[in-house]
């Protein structure tokens, strides 16, 4: 079987559609970057990178639906030519002049599915996004959960204690019960951590599957979602590209003749239409701009980074050996979330810095305030040399 490499045909290649897909990537790319250097200057851009997947959803929904009704094509395949066509695979005999040469007969697409077609350009991917970020939080916490063991316990909850002859007796209590909408949370990112990983994995082996599909020439969809839809990416006619620019002036045309009201707000509401369709337009050409300011400026630092770099790159010097256990010492537990002293799993994590080791807090602070020294390597020290460890859970 041949693969589809040439330009013959109104069927798009596999690298045409790979490059479509890829263009909103490589854009968000080049906007967080350019927000990112402005962000240095001026502080306020910190509030657009902390929302950046709102901001960036909110510029692609109007891109896209804006592409949509006037060109019948998502905003990154008007870019390479293609147009978006509804399939009908029912096709009549006197319809055969409209048939293209795979049996299959295209018309234009139906607002319902631009409708789609913008969910599964915009919404979908949004979502995906904030699933990303709360798996990638979850997968942190049960990562330093495994380090320093599952702390209920944080600062807030911790236990302030005094010492009163040979006991210690806790002064205050800082813990507060959990609200209903904070443990909410805490199983849906618990529930997100357990099945996003099944779902990425699912999403991306359709993916796959439907691009070496359409690479061997086997399906007419490139993805799950254009068959959903029931829609074909096709290559615009000559034609089509030449009158894409009258069709955008008939229907901004026909939307200033929609307008109602006395003449002055007329006036104002074609000034503001005028105004907005002129800000889209310079949006379109100004991204596409940064896009390819962003990679050629992505490989030249990175070409002279690595040509500045690469003669004095060391490597990190080694880890300096643990301390030694004392014979006479407590021994270290299998567990390292077990504290040596209780043998139990460590609350309110503390380490003692003549050594290293971590204990419980209470468990150190009564062991240090008896015995003046640490438990393991029976290193001289005092209650000044515990420090509790605070990790964000």
């Amino acid at each position: 079987m041949l693969f589809q490499v040439g330009g013959q045909g109104t069927r798009p290649t596999f690298f045409e559609m790979a490059a479509a897909q890829q263009l909103p990537a490589s854009l968000r790319a080049a906007l967080t970057y350019s927000i990112g250097v402005l962000a240095l200057r001026r502080p306020f851009f910190h509030k657009v990178l902390d929302y950046e997947d709102e901001f960036f959803s909110l510029l692609m929904l109007v891109l896209e639906t804006h592409s949509l009704r006037t060109t019948d094509a998502s905003f990154s395949e008007s870019l390479y030519g293609l147009r978006r066509r509804a399939v009908n695979v029912k096709v009549k005999k006197e319809d055969a002049r409209s048939v293209s040469g795979d049996g299959i007969q295209h018309r234009g697409l139906e607002k319902h599915q631009k409708v789609l077609s913008v969910a599964f350009l915009v919404v979908l991917p949004y979502f995906k996004s904030k699933l990303h970020s709360i798996y990638n939080k979850e997968r942190e916490a049960r990562l330093q959960a495994s380090l320093w063991g599952d702390d209920n316990e944080g600062f807030n909850d911790a236990e302030i204690y005094d010492v009163r002859g040979d006991s210690v007796v806790p002064t205050r209590t800082l813990g507060v019960e959990t609200s209903v909408r904070a443990r909410v949370m805490k199983k849906f990112q618990k529930l997100v951590g357990s099945c996003y990983p099944w779902l990425h994995a699912s999403s991306e082996g359709l993916s796959f599957a439907y691009q070496l599909l359409y690479l061997l020439d086997a399906t007419g969809f490139y993805s799950l979602g254009l068959q959903v839809i029931g829609v074909h990416v096709c290559r615009g006619t000559g034609q089509e590209l030449m009158d894409t620019s009258s069709r955008i002036s008939k229907i901004r045309s026909h939307e200033r003749e929609r307008l109602r009201g006395p003449p002055w707000l007329k006036a104002i509401q074609g000034g503001l239409l005028t105004c907005l369709y002129t800000m889209l337009d310079y949006a379109q050409t100004g991204l596409i701009a940064a896009v390819f300011f962003f990679k050629m400026m992505e490989w030249w630092y990175q070409s002279a980074e690595e040509r500045m770099s690469a003669p004095t790159v060391y490597p990190p010097p080694p880890p300096p050996p643990p301390p030694k256990v004392a014979k006479e010492g407590i021994p270290l537990p299998s567990n390292r979330t077990i504290c040596p002293l209780c043998s139990e799993k460590r609350a309110n994590p503390s380490v003692v810095t003549v050594s290293g080791f971590v204990f419980c807090y209470t468990c150190i602070f009564k062991y240090i305030s008896q015995y003046k020294r640490c438990p393991i390597t029976l290193m001289p020290a005092n209650v000044d040399h515990i420090r509790r460890l605070f990790h964000d859970m």
